[in-house]
């Protein structure tokens, strides 16, 4: 698993989430939307601190992660996220290792 990110998608984290260094970002499993991976779930974000990481990376001074609990929704699969121009907000894309 390896989580990866667009330098736009850096910008908003840190322009709209108001994310600083030295924080924590939770990538977590939500029931409802529509993913590409699983059919009736989605991806939320969060700024919060960690439980029981199952995965993480830092990116400039800044924690990204997925709690072990939700690792089950990328198995196979990296996390790259980018920014999404039309919606002005990020875009996931989950991509086979």
């Amino acid at each position: 698993m390896k989580i990866t990110m667009s330098e736009d998608a850096k910008q908003w984290f840190k322009h709209e989430m108001e994310v600083k260094a030295n924080e924590t970002v939770r990538f977590f499993v939500r029931y409802g939307g529509a993913s590409t991976l699983h059919t009736g779930f989605s991806l939320g974000v969060t700024k919060e601190d960690p439980i029981n990481i199952g995965y993480s990376t830092e990116i400039d001074n800044v924690t990204y992660f997925i709690e072990e609990k939700d690792l089950w929704y990328f198995k196979d699969h990296n996390l790259h996220v980018s920014f999404d121009d039309k919606w002005n907000e990020p875009s996931y894309e989950y991509m086979e290792r």
